[in-house]
């Protein structure tokens, strides 16, 4: 009788110990600005336990960045966060306060900056190599960001995007499917459920999917 199936572990730094370049990032950080959910990973050949140094920029709060679950991150995935703009009503846009001296008297030229709401990446989302994710924006569940996109907007559940700024290119299911999907949210399932139907996870269909869904509570 073979033995039962072992789901992966969600705690562990480097899934791969071969590969020390990827890190699963919900054991990583620290910071309570950042939300990922488990399985979600950056791969970096150079330091990718850096990643909320490197990574997420600007991120002085209290806006949050929020990574869902089973996300995929490629090398050099930027988040560009609220602390990153700079007052646009005046003539100049320098921040001259930051830079001291009686300047920082004026700090509320700064610090009365609009607030943008946090940055959202949704469930199973694939963001490719070097994209970079502009503040406030949502990424919806099960999209795909291309290498090199600069995202602006938001992006739909099951849409590809990509570009500068990034347009959706094609949605990967239609709206009748996407939203079977989304109801089926098997990123919530219990993960002994997900490794039994882990195939029909990768290369199923979304009719297999709902036959293998666990029973509703």
């Amino acid at each position: 009788m073979p033995p039962f199936p072992t789901p992966a572990d969600p705690t562990v730094l480097h899934p791969m110990p071969e590969q020390p370049r990827v890190v699963l990032l919900k054991p990583l950080v620290t910071s309570p600005l950042i939300e990922v959910g488990e399985f979600s990973y950056y791969d970096d050949p150079d330091d990718p336990t850096a990643f909320e140094t490197r990574n997420v920029l600007y991120h002085y709060g209290p806006e949050k960045l929020v990574i869902g679950k089973f996300c995929a991150l490629g090398e050099g995935v930027r988040f560009l966060m609220n602390g990153a703009n700079h007052r646009m009503d005046g003539p100049s846009t320098f921040p001259f306060p930051i830079m001291g001296g009686s300047w920082a008297e004026d700090m509320d030229l700064i610090t009365d900056l609009p607030v943008r709401s946090d940055t959202v990446v949704g469930h199973d989302v694939w963001i490719g190599y070097g994209a970079t994710i502009m503040p406030g924006v949502r990424i919806g569940h099960g999209a795909i960001i291309a290498s090199g996109s600069v995202v602006t907007d938001d992006i739909p559940d099951y849409a590809i995007a990509g570009g500068n700024p990034a347009r959706v290119i094609r949605h990967r299911y239609d709206e009748q499917d996407t939203a079977r999907l989304l109801a089926l949210a098997w990123w919530d399932w219990p993960l002994d459920h997900i490794t039994t139907h882990l195939r029909t996870l990768m290369s199923g269909t979304i009719d297999t999917l709902e036959k293998s869904a666990p029973p509703r509570p």
